[in-house]
């Protein structure tokens, strides 16, 4: 079946459609309530890595676009205290080449002092920054590393950056942010460090989680038949490894998870494209320059950054908020129905620019 195109990203009216329910929170025509609240804070990045970004990186997004750090607290504070929202997680590109990162941390704490707070990073350099973003008020990192090999991991990112990588990792532990989260993607450059990648992960008492590659790669060289897929990766880890499935704590996690040689080791494989897990959905993006993303795979945006900057109310970006939502998707940018992995097509904006 040929790709489907989703379009050029466009941007809502910022009221609520006709039909929400009364209710403050952001539920869509599903049912589905988010409560993961994703919030990127640049498109730049230290690596570029192939599955994400072009070799010349993505294009700038001017200082005065970006959300503030008071900007980004003001829409963590309207998450959290009308919306229910419970989690957090920063994101990028990479969120440590952002000057006022720390910054950023401790207005997401100050706004939602109840809420889990996380970070998505590549870890160069986080043993350096470490303590402070704890202190801000950070709870965990989950840390991009795709291989264990320095020349694999050279090829992948097309830096020589696994010395830099490691030791944020061991800061990272040290600093008490356990347990340190390990995601790499799965793809047939992957496969073949994968057993290696688990014993690192197993040996420093970190979970890993493999996912499985979306059509979201800068490049656009995404191809379905090229795809590793959960069963193939858990045929090669259990070459050297006893699995025992475990499923999933909560419906709405993306990963599933298997017990490594029946210790309290897991490893967590997000099977995003074959085993479809859109139904359970809990999650609200929003873009680096201030747009809800309802889907990740739905260009559609809607823009909060005019609303802060043009004098609107917290009523005024809590509806325009709510709008974005209550038009989600069912899965993939399509309306009904899970699609079938052969209708894939890229989104007009890579992983790297969406925020992941």
């Amino acid at each position: 079946m040929p790709a489907v195109s989703l379009g050029t990203p466009h941007v809502r009216t910022a009221v609520s459609p006709d039909g929400r329910p009364d209710t403050d929170l952001l539920v869509d025509r599903f049912g589905r309530v988010a409560r993961d609240l994703r919030i990127s804070v640049t498109e730049k990045c230290s690596l570029r890595c192939t599955y994400c970004m072009p070799a010349e990186g993505l294009p700038a997004i001017a200082a005065d676009q970006l959300l503030t750090p008071d900007e980004i607290g003001r829409l963590v504070g309207i998450a959290t205290a009308r919306f229910g929202v419970h989690d957090i997680r920063l994101t990028g590109g990479e969120p440590l080449v952002r000057r006022e990162i720390v910054e950023v941390v401790s207005r997401v704490r100050a706004a939602a002092p109840d809420a889990s707070v996380s970070m998505t990073t590549n870890a160069i350099g986080l043993d350096k920054r470490v303590h402070a973003l704890v202190e801000a008020g950070l709870d965990r990192v989950n840390i991009s590393l795709d291989s264990v090999d320095r020349q694999h991991f050279a090829e992948l990112t097309r830096r020589d950056r696994l010395p830099a990588v490691l030791a944020g990792i061991r800061g990272a532990i040290d600093a008490g942010l356990s347990p340190v989260k390990l995601n790499a993607v799965l793809m047939p450059e992957t496969l073949r460090g994968a057993r290696d990648l688990l014993a690192f992960a197993v040996e420093h008492d970190c979970r890993l989680r493999f996912i499985e590659q979306m059509p979201l790669d800068a490049d656009h060289q995404w191809a379905r038949e090229h795809m590793v897929t959960a069963e193939t990766l858990l045929a090669e880890l259990g070459r050297q490894f006893t699995l025992e499935p475990l499923g999933r704590d909560d419906p709405s996690a993306p990963a599933e998870e298997w017990r490594v040689d029946g210790g309290s080791a897991t490893v967590g494989i997000i099977a995003s494209v074959t085993r479809s897990f859109c139904g359970d959905c809990d999650r609200t993006r929003l873009t680096a320059e201030g747009t809800v993303r309802s889907c990740l795979f739905g260009d559609a945006e809607t823009d909060l950054r005019g609303l802060l900057r043009g004098g609107g109310s917290d009523d005024d970006v809590a509806a325009a908020w709510q709008g974005a939502m209550w038009a989600k998707p069912w899965s993939h940018g399509f309306d009904t129905g899970a699609p079938d992995p052969e209708t894939f097509a890229p989104t007009t904006r890579s992983m790297g620019a969406i925020g992941g």
